[in-house]
């Protein structure tokens, strides 16, 4: 819904505007329409307004991290966890505070980790893809008329857009008992860095891995690759991405 409210529907691209957005460069997609984007879909689900979260987005550099959190911030964060445990409502800031964890109801400091590990992944990562993915089709013209002819192919283009640009280059994880990766031991308790990257373009699963093609429909690890670590925001990622490009 919040979806369909921000975009509507999207009209085929007239010759014009496509031989403009040929020559935009990232810079401008982002700032111009990408990060705009991003930033209201935040502030439909009512953790902050658009304001505040551009006015962090300034503070460091573009971006929102979760070590870099100011005071104002925090204030901002224990500002609606107070109102909406006396006044519930039914946006996701509601839910987090009144969530039940086998009886146990979230701690104030476990709700804003959770508020800005929403916000700073949902801004930060479809922001990222799109961009990356747009470049790729200024890139490749010949692909970006493909999908402007044939809005089907849009779906496709988008997997192969995580595959090729996931948002995040690689996570960190630790090894919970002694293992063995391809003749490399791990040891309990050690350290070990996943390269969705390098998963992403794993030659014995892609023919010419390192080639964007928008006709591909891969399977990919940009959402991780299932279990407790797999992304929260896939399914509004997803949709996002389908309906930006």
């Amino acid at each position: 819904d919040i979806a369909a409210e921000l975009f509507g529907p999207s009209p085929p691209m007239p010759s014009e505007e496509f031989d403009k957005a040929a020559v935009l460069d990232d810079a401008l997609v982002t700032a111009g329409f990408t990060r705009p984007v991003a930033i209201e879909v935040i502030e439909r689900f009512r953790f902050a307004d658009a304001g505040q979260v551009e006015a962090w987005m300034r503070s460091h550099g573009g971006r929102l991290l979760l070590d870099r959190c100011d005071d104002q911030q925090l204030a901002r964060c224990r500002e609606l966890i107070a109102q909406r445990r006396e006044n519930p409502t039914d946006d996701l800031t509601s839910v987090l505070v009144n969530a039940e964890i086998d009886g146990q109801r979230l701690e104030e400091h476990e709700i804003v980790m959770g508020f800005f590990l929403l916000v700073a992944a949902g801004n930060d990562s479809t922001k990222a893809t799109y961009t990356s993915g747009m470049r790729a089709l200024m890139e490749h013209p010949e692909q970006m008329r493909d999908l402007v002819e044939d809005s089907s192919l849009i779906p496709g283009a988008v997997e192969e857009c995580l595959r090729m640009y996931p948002a995040f280059a690689h996570f960190r994880r630790t090894a919970t008992r002694e293992t063995e990766i391809r003749g490399q031991p791990i040891k309990e308790g050690e350290k070990a860095v996943m390269w969705y990257l390098s998963s992403n373009r794993d030659e014995d699963k892609y023919e010419d891995p390192d080639r964007f093609d928008v006709h591909r429909n891969p399977e990919h690890q940009a959402f991780g690759a299932g279990g407790r670590h797999f992304c929260l925001g896939t399914a509004l990622a997803r949709l996002e991405l389908k309906i930006l490009f």
